[in-house]
């Protein structure tokens, strides 16, 4: 038996049409890379990191998000792997209205309602979800814009009690190749 590879794709240039119900965020769509900064909450411990993240489709009504990050020294060299997640952004029920399901390494899965802008998607968990082990969070907020150069900008927030959303991570990302080192 033959089993299909898989048919993913970042580049639209390439691969399945992309889903008509996917237009409000074909922007996104590609291999990003970049650096960012990060505050821990509750601690208020401040962390830079590297990041790849992707979105890609097959052609269904969704893209795939996966996300890998590094924690960085003050040289920035990488000091150790750090948070990595995966997922899938779909269309809503309404005119720019998105969900976006995001599992976690650490356990922690997340649902969230969204809505599309100009050039930018904002959302916030309607669900979050962890395994025995994972630390408990009672919410997050993220903001994910295209900037002036076309770089992908976001930024999240994070609640450890209902309500009481902190600062947590921003970053500035570019498009990259795959298989690029460069960010």
């Amino acid at each position: 038996m033959t089993v299909p590879e898989f048919s993913d794709t970042t580049d639209l240039r390439s691969g399945p049409e992309i889903h008509a119900g996917l237009l409000e965020v074909l922007p996104l769509v590609g291999d990003w890379a970049g650096r960012g900064t990060g505050t821990k909450p509750g601690s208020g411990t401040s962390f830079d990191f590297a990041q790849r993240l992707s979105f890609g489709h097959d052609g269904r009504p969704f893209l795939h998000y996966s996300s890998h990050a590094w924690l960085l020294d003050a040289d920035g060299s990488v000091l150790r792997p750090a948070f990595r997640e995966t997922g899938f952004l779909r269309p809503g029920a309404g005119d720019d209205e998105l969900e976006f399901v995001v599992s976690t390494a650490v356990g922690i899965i997340a649902v969230y309602a969204g809505l599309a802008g100009d050039r930018r998607w904002e959302f916030a968990t309607s669900g979050v979800g962890f395994t025995p082990t994972a630390k408990q969070v009672a919410g997050e907020r993220r903001l994910y814009g295209l900037t002036a150069q076309d770089e992908l900008g976001y930024v999240t927030e994070l609640a450890l009690e209902p309500g009481a959303y902190q600062p947590h991570l921003n970053a500035r990302l570019a498009r990259s190749l795959p298989g690029s080192s460069g960010a």
